[in-house]
């Protein structure tokens, strides 16, 4: 992250409004994260305080696992229980195929023995053409022949020449020959009548019969088609729902393995967590029996604070070692908490674990607060130095003694030493902004 912050525009010192100068130098200490990396020191309080703050992580990290494992399962759990639901309904969904299958083989059956019906019909129809057809010539012979007998009854009168035959007889055996020739023309007259209504009414019959017979099986294959392809189609639907379940089947089960997956390294994670936190646990023990152990060295006086800067320094030594001693520097570097690399915005100075921290120089408490990676943190404002504004930051304090508003005066002391915010060991992490820009604090200290 950069830690370059928005510039103030060139102007006179006086022009500008302490407001906007403050407002500028929060918005650079807020996109500045405060880097640490340990002090040096390797005494008890230091390695206590740098394995709790590990602890604390480990700690964290286990919450974090263990929330997310349980949100796991609690979903393993429910795609196991939507899969057995699932599987419950593929034997239903099969038997619904098998059910229309079978229907459509049947439904297909009925539709071929009804247009075997109707081809027979179609056969019969041919059959009872035929049959009127014969009728019909034979109807049209017997109207000849009707029509004759009429024609030959108009001339020569039938019936009175049959008589007059009678009469002119001269004998017995004429007499009877004459009756006999009568008789039999009269007869078939007779005959050729019946004969021709027979006709017309078999043949009047056999029309309506063949009507109502291909109307009938005509419906009957219609319906019998319709009833197929409905099967067919039910058919085909039931098979889609079936691949359908099934395909859903294989997507949920696919879904549990890989949530069952995600839940074991989780689980793996949280073991390591596990194992990782009871290991500082153990060491945490070992620290405080071994301190408890030690007999306990009578309080050193502390040295006493600078009361002004060094010649060409514009800062004062905030600690209380005669020299500072700088454990790490301002630049680019792997952040050894955070493990990403990133500029370090300030320098670090030795400070054990509530050592006293002093004003570098006098100015305004912008805060006295809590800031993150930073920890406890101080910031002071020094107002304008050399035309620009001057700000300076004391972080990973134990705790503070002075509040946001105060004015302090160089030496003053602001709080105490330690390794809160993303800090490994007790220190003090210094920073100097000029114009609402972090600078190198070296030359700001004399150094």
């Amino acid at each position: 992250m950069s830690s370059r912050v928005r510039r103030h525009r060139p102007g006179r010192p006086p022009s500008r409004s302490r407001g906007a100068v403050v407002a500028g130098l929060v918005a650079g200490l807020v996109v500045l994260q405060a880097v640490t990396v340990p002090a040096g020191a390797d005494d008890l309080d230091n390695r206590r305080a740098a394995t709790q703050s590990r602890l604390d992580t480990a700690r964290a990290q286990q919450a974090e696992l263990s929330a997310s494992l349980e949100g796991l399962e609690g979903q393993v759990a429910a795609t196991g229980q939507r899969l057995v639901e699932l599987q419950g309904q593929l034997p239903a969904a099969q038997a619904a195929v098998a059910a229309a299958a079978a229907e459509a083989v049947r439904t297909q059956r009925e539709a071929e023995l009804t247009a075997a019906r109707l081809s027979g019909a179609r056969q019969q129809q041919a059959e009872l053409v035929a049959t009127i057809e014969a009728d019909t010539a034979q109807a049209v012979a017997v109207r000849t022949a009707v029509v004759r007998m009429a024609r030959s009854a108009d001339q020569g009168s039938s019936d009175l020449a049959g008589f007059t035959v009678l009469l002119d007889a001269t004998s017995v055996e004429d007499f009877m020959s004459g009756y006999a020739q009568t008789t039999t023309a009269l007869d078939v007259q007779t005959r050729t009548l019946n004969r021709l209504d027979s006709l017309n009414a078999g043949n009047q019959a056999a029309n309506n019969r063949l009507t109502a017979v291909e109307s009938k099986i005509s419906d009957l294959k219609a319906a019998a088609d319709q009833a197929a392809a409905d099967a067919v189609a039910a058919q085909a639907a039931a098979e889609a729902a079936q691949a359908a379940l099934e395909e859903l089947t294989t997507q949920v089960a696919a879904q549990q393995v890989s949530l069952e997956g995600q839940a074991a390294d989780v689980e793996a994670q949280l073991a390591a967590a596990d194992a990782s936190a009871a290991q500082l646990s153990s060491d945490l023990a070992a620290i405080i029996a071994e301190q408890r152990a030690r007999p306990t060295p009578p309080p050193a006086a502390p040295a006493p604070p600078p009361q002004s800067a060094p010649s060409g320094a514009t800062f004062a030594n905030p600690t209380i070692y005669r020299p500072m001693v700088v454990t790490s520097e301002y630049g680019m570097r792997m952040q050894p908490v955070l493990k990403i690399y990133r500029l370090h915005a300030g320098i670090d100075l030795r400070s054990r674990c509530n050592e006293p921290i002093y004003a570098g120089r006098g100015g305004t408490v912008l805060w006295s607060k809590y800031r993150n990676g930073w920890g406890n943190q101080v910031a002071i404002d020094h107002g304008w130095v050399n035309g620009k504004s001057l700000v300076s930051s004391y972080s990973h304090l134990t705790r503070w003694v002075v509040g946001a508003g105060q004015s302090v005066s160089t030496g003053q002391l602001i709080g105490y030493a330690g390794t809160t915010g993303a800090s490994a060991a007790c220190h003090l992490h210094f920073e100097v902004y000029v114009g609402g820009s972090a600078v190198n604090p070296r030359s700001y200290l004399g150094l």
